[in-house]
């Protein structure tokens, strides 16, 4: 389970009571849409001719854009999860970060989902040895990437889930 109990009224729209602006949810969905795609080929090796974690990817883009409804969106994140179902390490993790990616025009607080899932990916596919160098790699360059709009929000975020996410956000 990568979101608390209690939901934190940060990631929750205006519209729905929370503190979360639509600009700064898009932000999130585009954030958690890289932090996926920077892994999707350690399933797509695995998987050539399975589309759905890409699709989920597009989805959380295109929602932002306004072509897809939240509903399409957050569709193509459960198939992507489908497809990490039947896979093991860094191909399962990788599907799964593409799936939680896709969700976020759902639920905001999935962002940290799709980014923790990536992590897991780079530390399953480095050699023996090197998975916490690879995973805290990966998660400086997850860092690199957010937006100053969201960087505290999200830092902030991975500080206080960070053990329900597998400490992965220790970088």
């Amino acid at each position: 389970m990568i979101l608390p109990k209690v939901r934190d009224p940060r990631f929750i729209t205006l519209r729905r009571g929370g503190s979360l602006t639509d600009p700064d949810h898009h932000l999130l969905a585009l954030w958690a849409a890289s932090c996926a795609e920077h892994v999707l080929h350690l399933f797509e090796s695995v998987r050539p001719d399975d589309p759905r974690p890409r699709e989920a990817i597009e989805h959380a883009r295109a929602w932002v854009r306004g072509e897809v409804t939240m509903t399409q969106a957050r569709s193509a994140g459960g198939h992507a999860m489908g497809a990490a179902r039947d896979l093991r390490g860094a191909a399962r993790h990788a599907a799964y970060a593409a799936g939680q990616a896709g969700v976020v025009a759902h639920v905001a607080a999935h962002e940290l989902g799709a980014a923790a899932y990536a992590i897991k990916a780079a530390r399953a596919a480095a050699p023996a040895g090197d998975s916490d160098a690879a995973g805290r790699l990966e998660c400086r360059w997850q860092r690199a990437q957010l937006p100053e709009a969201i960087r505290e929000l999200v830092l902030d975020d991975q500080r206080l889930r960070n053990d329900i996410c597998w400490s992965v956000f220790d970088c």
